[in-house]
C-alpha cells in the first residue's frame, strides 16, 4: 500500500512538473502581452510602430499640421477669398483719385467735292487732315458720401475674409489633429490585437501538448481555439481601421495613397495635469468666427448707407488739355486747357435704392441673430469639450489603474491554472479582461486629445 502510494504521488508529481514545464512557454508567451503596457512606458515599443505596409520616417502632430496647412483646402481657398477681399479694398481707396487718360487722334476729311482747293466737305470739320492731343483728368467729389460708404463696406469685407480665413485655418488644424490621433489610435490597437493573437496561438499549441499528454480535458482546446479565433478577428478589424485612418491623413498632408505613414506612439500624448484647466470660457469671444459675423453686420450697414447715397447729389469733374490743330508742326500755336464740372441730381429710380437699402438693413438683422447663435454654439462647444476632456482625463487615471490589476490578474490565472487549482475559463476571461481594458485606455488617450483639441478651437487658438 505504501508502495503504491509513494507510486501514484510520484506521477501526480511527474504530470504537475511536466504541465508546469510545458505551460511556462504559455507564461513566457502570454506575460509579453501582460508586460507590454511597461514596456510601453519603457520606448521598447517605438519600433513596433512601422507595419510591413507603413514603414517610414515617424510624422510628428506639429509636421502634420504643417503640411495639412501647405495643401489645398478650404483654408487656402479662404485665403484666395482674403486677397480678392483686399483688392475690392484697394480698388475703393483709388476711386477717390482722377483718372487720367490721354487721346490722341487723327481725322482725315475728303475736300469739298467738286471744288479745288476748297476746305473740308463737311461743316464741323476744321480742316482737312486734323490732329487733336487732347489730356484729361476726370473723377467725382463725394457730396453723397457714396464713395466713403464703399471704402467702409470693402474695409469690413477684408476683415470678414481674414477672420474667415483664421476660422478656416483652426477648423483644418482641429481635423488634421483628430485624424493624427485616430491613426495613432488605430496603430495602438493594431499593435495590441497582433499581441494578443500571439499569445492565443502560443496558448492553444500548448494546451494542445497536455492535450495529447492527457493531463487536460478537449474543451480546454476547444475554449483556446475560440480565443485564437476571436483575436484574429479582432486583429483583421483593427488593421482595417488603421489603413482608413492612415488613408484619410494621408489625404489632409497631400501624400500619396501608397507612401508609408507612421506616427508618434499613442502614449506618448498621455494626459497631463492641469492643461484643460487653461482653457477659460471667457476666450470664446477670441473666435475668428464671431469678428467675421460682426464684420458682415458692419459690411450690411454701409450697404444700406451706400444705397442712401445712390439719392443724393454727386460731383463730376474734367480737367483736360491739349492741342486741335491741322498739322502736325503746328501743334504747339493751338493748344489750349479745358475745364468741366457737372452736378448729377437723381429725380426718380422707381425705388430701387430704397429696395436696396432695405435689404441691406435686413442682412444686418440676420447678422445680429447669427451673433447671438453663434456665441451659444460656441459656448455649448466649449462646455461639452471641457466635460469631455475631463472626463478622459479621469477615465485615464482609472483605466491605468485597472490594467494593472488586469495584469494581475492574468498573471495569477497563469500560475493558478499551472497548478492544478484554476479552469482555462479563468485564463481567457483572464486574458479577454486584459486586453479590453488596454483598449479602453488608448481610447481614453484619443478622447482626451480630441476633446483638448476642440478646446482650443473654441477657444480661438
Amino acid at each position: 500500500m505504501a508502495n503504491g502510494a509513494t507510486f501514484r504521488s510520484r506521477r501526480v508529481g511527474f504530470q504537475l512538473g511536466h504541465r508546469a514545464a510545458v505551460l511556462a512557454l504559455a507564461l513566457i508567451a502570454i506575460g509579453s502581452a501582460v508586460a507590454q503596457t511597461g514596456a510601453d512606458r519603457d520606448g521598447d515599443r517605438k519600433s513596433e510602430l512601422r507595419t510591413s505596409t507603413q514603414l517610414g520616417d515617424r510624422l510628428s502632430l506639429e509636421e502634420a499640421i504643417a503640411l495639412a496647412l501647405r495643401q489645398v483646402s478650404a483654408f487656402r481657398q479662404a485665403e484666395l477669398n482674403e486677397r480678392i477681399a483686399a483688392e475690392d479694398l484697394k480698388q475703393s481707396r483709388l476711386n477717390f483719385l482722377p483718372r487720367l487718360q490721354a487721346a490722341p487722334t487723327a481725322i482725315y476729311t475728303s475736300p469739298l467735292i467738286g471744288q479745288n482747293n476748297a476746305g473740308p466737305s463737311f461743316i464741323a470739320a476744321n480742316a482737312i487732315t486734323e490732329y487733336q492731343l487732347l489730356f484729361a483728368a476726370s473723377g467725382e467729389i463725394d457730396l453723397s458720401g457714396r464713395l466713403r460708404a464703399n471704402l467702409r463696406r470693402s474695409s469690413a469685407l477684408l476683415l470678414a475674409a481674414r477672420a474667415a480665413s483664421s476660422a478656416a485655418r483652426r477648423e483644418l488644424i482641429f481635423v488634421t489633429t483628430q485624424a493624427y490621433y485616430q491613426l495613432a489610435l488605430t496603430t495602438a490597437r493594431r499593435l495590441a490585437a497582433e499581441r494578443n493573437l500571439a499569445a492565443a496561438e502560443e496558448f492553444e499549441r500548448v494546451t494542445r501538448l497536455l492535450l495529447n499528454g492527457g493531463e487536460v480535458a478537449p474543451v480546454d482546446l476547444s475554449r483556446a481555439q475560440v480565443q485564437v479565433a476571436a483575436r484574429r478577428d479582432e486583429l483583421d478589424r483593427a488593421r482595417t481601421d488603421e489603413t482608413v485612418a492612415a488613408n484619410f491623413l494621408r489625404t489632409l498632408i497631400g501624400y500619396e495613397i501608397t507612401r508609408p505613414i507612421a506616427v508618434d506612439d499613442l502614449l506618448s500624448a498621455a494626459p497631463r495635469e492641469g492643461e484643460v484647466e487653461l482653457y477659460v470660457s471667457e476666450a470664446i469671444q477670441q473666435r475668428p468666427e464671431l469678428a467675421q459675423i460682426e464684420a458682415e453686420r458692419s459690411a450690411a450697414l454701409e450697404e444700406a448707407r451706400l444705397a442712401r447715397a445712390e439719392r443724393r447729389p454727386q460731383i463730376t469733374y474734367s480737367l483736360g488739355g491739349g492741342s486741335d490743330s491741322g498739322s502736325l508742326f503746328n501743334v504747339g500755336r493751338n493748344a489750349g486747357l479745358t475745364a468741366t464740372v457737372g452736378l448729377a441730381i437723381p429725380i426718380f429710380d422707381w425705388g430701387i435704392s430704397r429696395s436696396r437699402e432695405r435689404q441691406a438693413l435686413v442682412r444686418a438683422q440676420v447678422a445680429d441673430s447669427a451673433l447671438v447663435l453663434a456665441r451659444r454654439r460656441f459656448a455649448q462647444e466649449f462646455n461639452d469639450a471641457r466635460t469631455q476632456a475631463l472626463a478622459a482625463l479621469r477615465r485615464f487615471r482609472t483605466i491605468g489603474e485597472s490594467v494593472k490589476a488586469a495584469e494581475n490578474n492574468l498573471r495569477t490565472s497563469i500560475a493558478r491554472y499551472r497548478a492544478g487549482e484554476a479552469s482555462i475559463i479563468e485564463v481567457t476571461d483572464a486574458q479577454t479582461t486584459l486586453v479590453t481594458q488596454q483598449a479602453a485606455l488608448y481610447q481614453a488617450i484619443y478622447d482626451y486629445q480630441v476633446a483638448r483639441a476642440r478646446l482650443k478651437q473654441a477657444t480661438g487658438k
